[in-house]
């Protein structure tokens, strides 16, 4: 399979997020070409802060796997990671980050910061944008534009 496909099955996981009323965003965890980690957006209805796609998917392949080191896994992401999640990222040791779209109010991975790219720290994961980025950037404007209205109507 592709970054894109990979891509598409975080994309279906977004959509369940958005159906919950949650932001639309979907991760999963592939190691030696198989998912072996799914995760969406859920802080609201978990009432957790750290409920974001990346976390969830990391948590699921560290149970799936038996292990909290997720060496050589690669995080596919519809939105790129914020900074609780590029930590979470870093001590997951995931080798590889593809996200979708940017994230210029809280991206971690070149957006906003670069947190990947910085020296003195003891991980670095190789990091791939833009996959996919119209379509992931279209589910989440299109669901902000969606709450804007129904705000309005209110």
């Amino acid at each position: 399979m592709t970054d894109a496909d990979y891509m598409r099955h975080a994309l279906e996981l977004a959509s369940q997020s958005q159906a919950a009323g949650e932001v639309p965003v979907g991760a999963v965890v592939v190691k030696d070409g198989e998912i072996v980690g799914r995760g969406f957006n859920a802080p609201i209805s978990r009432h957790d802060p750290s409920a974001h796609a990346e976390m969830m998917a990391l948590r699921d392949a560290a149970q799936r796997l038996c292990n909290y080191r997720l060496v050589g896994c690669e995080l596919f992401v519809t939105l790129e990671p914020c900074l609780m999640c590029a930590g979470a990222i870093m001590h997951a040791r995931i080798a590889r980050v593809v996200y979708g779209a940017n994230d210029p109010k809280t991206g971690a991975c070149g957006s906003l910061l670069d947190v990947f790219a910085e020296r003195r720290l003891n991980h670095h994961a190789e990091v791939t944008g833009g996959v996919l980025a119209e379509e992931c950037g279209a589910m989440l404007s299109n669901f902000f534009a969606m709450r804007r209205a129904q705000q309005k109507t209110q």
